[in-house]
């Protein structure tokens, strides 16, 4: 079937006057391929990306199906993240605002009394992360038993975030006779389980773009020495022109440390991950938005659910395991039509990592090499004249001439009183130094991994036995000892879990940890010896999603 426009949908009066008031005027193939199987009352499986219009291709249909002031929650909005709750909540609101819709976000870190006191004076639709939902539900204080139409937004990234328990208990809580919609970035064999499971005869739509990588987006990439990979990126921040930059870190606590690390260097970020309440997530947000913070250091899952259109720059500081994550990454530049960057940092060790992308998204990244120190002290000189020339030529020094004519009374020449001027104003410039850049250590990426990969252009996932299963690409070290996690593949774990829960909560940075091996019902984790204290003296306090996890000597 296809659509010229809205109109040929069928939908609610109410509603097309609201996507005319919107400014909506062709549907996205999304769009145009699912509104007419939901409208008539098929369960779905969409695979689209972020930005292709997804959340009107369900919104719209969910909303007509609504009764206004009808008693009972009628629809239902399962999203991975508090960021993706607040903005989907605010565009079905948006959607249904004419048709008097009332739609109540509900996630963790906000006020449980608002909840409840929205809750109880009545609301048709929730927009909800897993957790405070079922919270509520245990409570008694939230009522499914009504709910005609659920929506699993992002399923590939919930399910990846350890929440299909709690999806499961939820959906169980809902009459079985709905019309249920899954939308997914990515359509992997867990998102088809839970397909499997709680939809019936669904038809599957899939918007995938022509290209996976635009053309607009310039992309690069750096071979550094691990442990130099600040420097490097501070060199670039000297040389690129960032209206606004997105970087990329494994770890929560990776973000705070960069973000540090930036901010000492005279280069103002901020981090955004996790543990920021709510509160502060939406004021480091606005802060972005509204261009009084250029760069953001984030984790995929604190990123998830971003749509900010003009971001000039996307840097992967840590290059992601999955190459359909590295898609994801630089699609949040060039858009739009806009030209964008994406440059990401690689270590001897990643290259493997660098071969999966390239043979994933069938485009060969250039590498680059790092501005010189000299390079970047001409470029800081050019800048500064530049500036002298525009201030020269607007002729606004009056007061500053002033105090010229009073150092030259004192016997000082116009050069040398220019000159010393002149230092002052590159005072800052002592905040931003310039280090050492050594040469790549060949070595490091061994020639038993070159003769392991020549056959495998395109290594094996993590837990398979390819690369990112031990992380180090080589045997472990003698220094190394297994400790293992009582979880494993068949939990849906993948070795970024396993990472991302030990550094943030022993305190150890994912670079310290070995090999990782990811098997049925345990994983195996090399450690540095001088560290196997400090990780067991945290049992009890490691989890993957809502899990607790043990460690133990294996």
């Amino acid at each position: 079937m296809t659509t010229d426009n809205f109109a040929h949908f069928g939908l609610h009066p109410d509603l097309l006057q609201t996507v005319t008031d919107l400014g909506f005027t062709d549907p996205t193939p999304i769009q145009q391929a699912t509104i007419p199987l939901l409208l008539a009352g098929q369960d779905v499986i969409g695979q689209a990306q972020t930005g292709t219009g997804k959340t009107a291709a369900y919104g719209l249909p969910l909303l007509h199906r609504i009764i206004p002031r009808q008693k009972g929650v009628q629809a239902l909005v399962l999203a991975p993240t508090r960021e993706l709750a607040i903005q989907v909540a605010d565009a079905i609101q948006r959607y249904g605002k004419q048709r008097g819709i009332s739609v109540l976000p509900v996630y963790g870190g906000q006020s449980y009394q608002l909840q409840l006191r929205s809750l109880r004076q009545g609301v048709e639709v929730i927009v909800g992360t897993p957790g405070r939902l079922l919270d509520l539900i245990k409570q008694g204080s939230l009522d499914l038993s009504t709910v005609q139409t659920v929506v699993l937004d992002e399923a590939d990234e919930m399910l990846s975030m350890g929440f299909v328990e709690d999806i499961e208990l939820i959906l169980d809580r809902i009459p079985t006779e709905r019309q249920t919609m899954l939308f997914s970035a990515t359509i992997s064999k867990r998102v088809m389980g839970l397909s499997a499971r709680y939809l019936r005869n669904p038809q599957t739509v899939s918007i995938t773009p022509k290209q996976l990588t635009s053309t607009t987006i310039e992309q690069r990439y750096y071979l550094v020495n691990h442990q130099e990979k600040i420097a490097a990126l501070a060199r670039l921040f000297e040389m690129e022109t960032i209206d606004s930059a997105l970087i990329f870190v494994r770890t929560r606590l990776g973000t705070g440390e960069l973000a540090n690390q930036l901010s000492s260097r005279g280069f103002a970020a901020e981090a955004l991950n996790g543990d920021l309440s709510q509160d502060a997530r939406i004021q480091v947000l606005t802060r972005f938005r509204n261009g009084q913070v250029k760069v953001l250091v984030a984790t995929d899952v604190a990123a998830r659910g971003l749509d900010i259109d003009d971001i000039s720059h996307v840097f992967n500081f840590d290059l992601p395991d999955d190459p359909e994550v590295y898609v994801h990454r630089i699609g949040r530049t060039g858009r739009a039509g806009r030209e964008g960057i994406a440059i990401s940092l690689l270590s001897p060790k990643d290259r493997w990592q660098l071969r999966r992308v390239e043979e994933y998204t069938r485009f060969k990244l250039k590498v680059a090499e790092l501005p010189t120190i000299q390079q970047i002290e001409n470029h800081r000189q050019a800048l500064l004249m530049e500036q002298l020339e525009v201030w020269i030529n607007r002729g606004r020094c009056r007061r500053e001439r002033e105090v010229v004519d009073m150092l030259m009374l004192t016997g000082h020449t116009p050069e040398d009183i220019a000159a010393a001027a002149l230092k002052l104003a590159r005072g800052d410039e002592k905040k931003r130094p310039i280090d050492p850049i050594t040469p790549i250590k060949e070595e490091q990426f061994s020639s038993r991994d070159r003769d392991r990969n020549k056959g495998d252009r395109f290594p094996k996932r993590s837990g398979q036995g390819g690369p990112s299963a031990g992380r180090r690409g080589s045997d472990r070290d003698k220094d190394m000892v297994p400790l293992r996690l009582d979880i494993g593949r068949a939990d849906g774990v993948a070795v970024n879990h396993v990472v991302a829960a030990l550094s943030h909560f022993s305190g150890i940075t994912g670079s310290q940890l070995g090999k990782i091996r990811i098997e049925d019902k345990s994983t195996l984790v090399d450690v540095p010896e001088q560290m196997v204290g400090k990780l067991l003296s945290k049992n009890g306090a490691y989890r993957i999603g809502r899990r607790t996890i043990n460690l133990e000597r294996a």
